[in-house]
């Protein structure tokens, strides 16, 4: 496992997410530090916290179509092995 150090952008869907109000990813731009075996891993992780923490606060579909978009909408501008 080694570290990386991700740039990620939310930009494109960040009022529908921020209105789940999920700590971690509470700004358009983030820097995130993630143990990962490669960089493909850690595009699939982070996709999938996002995800999981906005089901884990509501389940309802308006929350599953707004997953698909986080799917689609995310950007990873810089991912950086540490």
């Amino acid at each position: 496992m080694r570290n990386f150090k991700v740039t990620l952008d939310l930009s494109d869907c960040f009022k529908r997410v921020s209105e789940y109000d999920l700590r971690e990813f509470d700004s358009p731009f983030l820097i995130i530090f993630i143990q990962a075996s490669d960089p493909d891993e850690v595009c699939h992780e982070l996709v999938e916290r996002i995800v999981n923490q906005i089901l884990k606060k509501d389940t309802s579909i308006d929350a599953r179509i707004l997953c698909r978009e986080v799917r689609k909408l995310v950007r990873f501008d810089k991912i950086q092995a540490l």
